[in-house]
């Protein structure tokens, strides 16, 4: 007998209200009752499925995304994006997820830029594993603008005594968030201010060149995709880490859509490790 296949729960929420918090980031609060039966994950990298409806399918009310999967075609289906929750108060029932935004481009960021109070989300999950290993010396966080609202859940986490360093690709100066973070951790802004991401080492030669704390390190290391393979040479060669002192993933690629970036990830390309 094949073993039970678990159901998935759904949560359907609405838009409270939206802050942008840099030229390139939109934040949208999100509640309701729902949340009432969501479980928190043990982790700062807690991330959630918002499945986005489309806009010129009717779909039979109240929506049930994975009913629809037995009852429309492949076509109608609404489409799948992998948000990090940047926090979430269970008691006030709110949710807190950043949309990186660059205009039009992309399905989430523009519809996080045009949210307004009422607007539905709706997602399912949570998933994620991360959280700060409290047995370590000192904390590598390394990431991209996708990355950041996993590292700054990471920084809250840690106690006032932690030490580490942090890399965070920005595309200017004006993308920087205030990050609340223990004084013994030290933060570096790397900027594009319009270079390319493809073939861009600047993340990486940041890394290799910048301060090495002595003692046993715990690094999360997460953004676009091709930049993480760039930095695994850093972590695992140039430094000799074990694979149990790194989480490290894309979670996106330049040039392609979340669909064809998670078709690629079975594939040699879209491996990490």
């Amino acid at each position: 007998m094949a073993p039970a296949v678990k159901p998935r729960t759904q949560f359907t929420l609405d838009v409270l209200r939206t802050e942008w918090l840099s030229p390139h980031m939109v934040r949208v609060v999100a509640g309701g009752p729902d949340l009432a039966k969501f479980t928190a994950k043990d982790a700062t990298d807690m991330y959630v499925k918002i499945h986005f409806l489309l806009p010129d399918v009717v779909y039979p009310e109240p929506v049930d995304v994975f009913a629809l999967r037995e009852t429309m075609p492949r076509e109608h289906w609404p489409v799948t994006r992998t948000y990090t929750v940047r926090w979430i108060d269970l008691e006030a029932q709110e949710m807190a997820i950043d949309f990186v935004v660059h205009g039009e481009a992309g399905l989430a960021g523009p519809w996080a830029a045009a949210a307004a109070p009422g607007d539905r989300i709706i997602f399912s999950g949570p998933g994620g594993a991360y959280k700060p290993n409290p047995d370590a010396d000192w904390h590598l966080l390394i990431g991209d603008a996708s990355a950041l609202p996993a590292i700054a859940a990471a920084l809250e986490a840690l106690p006032a005594t932690a030490r580490g360093q942090v890399y965070l690709d920005l595309e200017t100066a004006a993308d920087i968030q205030p990050l609340d973070k223990p004084d013994g951790v030290e933060l570096t802004w790397v900027f594009r201010n319009g270079l390319s991401r493809a073939g861009s080492t600047i993340l990486r030669d940041a890394v290799a060149n910048g301060p090495w704390p002595s003692g046993t390190v715990d690094a999360f290391v997460h953004g676009e995709r091709e930049c993480m393979k760039g930095l695994r040479d850093v972590l695992f060669k140039q430094h000799g880490l074990e694979r149990s002192q790194v989480s490290i993933s894309g979670y996106w690629a330049f040039g392609r859509t979340e669909d064809y970036f998670q078709a690629e990830k079975k594939q040699p390309v879209g491996k990490i490790l």
